[in-house]
């Protein structure tokens, strides 16, 4: 999966399998987490949002576990 970087305090990269709607996320400490389940649409939506932290707080967190 390719990760792609991003402009945020929170987020270093992030990353989309389309074919199992796997998403990605590496944070700033380092961590990384795996989402599933989650629609391309929510990618692309946090993809291109101005606040990937705020995207992530309001509609991600919690909300696709795998």
């Amino acid at each position: 999966m390719e990760m792609i970087p991003v402009r945020s305090r929170a987020i270093r990269k992030i990353g989309y399998e389309p074919d199992i709607m796997r998403l990605k996320i590496t944070f700033k400490q380092g961590r990384t987490y795996d989402f599933c389940r989650v629609p391309q649409e929510v990618f692309e939506r946090f993809i291109n949002s101005r606040s990937k932290g705020t995207f992530y707080n309001r509609y991600i967190e919690g909300k696709y576990h795998c």
